[in-house]
């Protein structure tokens, strides 16, 4: 059974399609993330899964039970906003058990779940503070405290570390993380932020357009990524995405650059392609994340190519270049203690292990590796 399906939903704003066609199936105990770029519909989603939008088309199952015109309150989910949401006029306690009040729960329930999650949520001593007396990351863990006494089916998180700072948002990721696998809840979150996807999804679906582009676990979207969206929105730097045409003579497969000067022939033997194309002279995107351009050797599947480095980025730790190949750029990320001459060439290795080929027209992924 599972805990979250969605079947052909469509929304519309007026004669905006926001929503197009969404299916989704979410299993007990998953953390799914919506990502996507602002104005994507991932809020717009996670609104109708908590009755707070109305749907034009499709359904909303929760535990196979249909609740698309259910309203808020009896779909045993609990939200978790960007602002907090916290009564400015109640203390920390009645902000916690305001939902419980609600609900009409015995007088021990409450203080037993208020004693369970302010225990282990680590605000007991703020019990009696009012907001106001909150920094941000107390705000917040009331915030999810109020919604994990509510015991409910499905937690919903919409942006909740955005208004945080850095060094806090870090924190509190950390906090959400620790609170899923200890509970091991049903948790649906919006974010733009691909790192707090990364690190705290068990799937990702990706949104462009009111579409999912992809809805898989945080390895494969980063490793196989759908299409060339996929592959430019994750990563920091984005992966390289060389336009160019693939070549084919009677016993190999070659990609060869867009303007290619030197006649380079990169070789793609050892890949399987999803299915019958004609392959001589197709145009394809080569994509290549900048950590599998490396300056040394690494494998027996690194292929050697030429380069010029004309742009360096220090960033701590690492180093990211920008190279010139055949009139378009490549990013590498280098130790930041090596020592790089620009405007020279010098000759680097890309790991033909880990590419990725698109179709230029489609821009889907091609080929899987055999």
């Amino acid at each position: 059974m599972k805990t979250l399906k969605i079947e052909d939903l469509s929304k519309n704003f007026g004669t905006t399609e926001v929503l197009k066609k969404i299916n989704l199936e979410i299993d007990e105990g998953n953390f799914l993330v919506l990502l996507g770029p602002s104005g994507c519909g991932k809020s717009t989603l996670l609104n109708i899964i908590a009755g707070l939008e109305t749907i034009d088309e499709g359904n909303v199952f929760i535990d196979d039970y249909n609740v698309s015109k259910v309203e808020p309150k009896d779909r045993n989910i609990a939200m978790v906003f960007q602002s907090y949401a916290l009564y400015p006029s109640m203390n920390v306690k009645e902000n916690m058990i305001f939902g419980l009040k609600q609900a009409k729960t015995s007088k021990e329930k409450i203080e037993e779940q208020l004693e369970k999650v302010s225990s282990f949520l680590q605000v007991k001593e703020l019990l009696n503070r009012k907001p106001s007396q909150l920094s941000g990351g107390q705000r917040q863990r009331v915030a999810i405290g109020r919604a994990l006494v509510r015991e409910p089916r499905i937690f919903l998180f919409d942006e909740p570390l955005s208004n945080l700072d850095a060094k806090l948002r870090v924190e509190m990721r950390r906090e959400i993380k620790k609170l899923h696998q200890k509970l091991k809840t049903t948790v649906v979150y919006v974010t733009h932020d691909q790192t707090e996807a990364m690190s705290l999804g068990t799937k990702i679906a990706i949104m462009n357009h009111g579409v999912i582009q992809q809805n898989e676990s945080p390895e494969i979207i980063y490793n196989k990524p759908s299409n060339t969206f996929v592959a430019d929105f994750i990563g920091s730097p984005s992966m390289n995405l060389i336009k160019g045409r693939l070549a084919q003579n009677s016993e190999n497969i070659f990609f060869i650059a867009e303007n290619e000067k030197n006649n380079t022939k990169i070789p793609i033997n050892k890949y399987e392609f999803k299915e019958k194309l004609e392959l001589n002279n197709k145009e394809i995107f080569f994509g290549i994340r900048p950590e599998h351009v490396h300056f040394k050797k690494t494998n027996d599947n690194d292929f050697e190519v030429k380069l010029t480095a004309n742009l360096s980025e220090y960033i701590g730790h690492e180093q990211i270049i920008t190279f010139n190949y055949s009139d378009q750029e490549i990013l590498a990320k280098f130790p930041s203690t090596l020592k790089i001459d620009l405007d020279k060439e010098m000759n680097l290795f890309l790991d033909l292990n880990q590419i990725s080929l698109f179709d230029a027209n489609t821009e889907e992924r091609i080929y899987s590796r055999k």
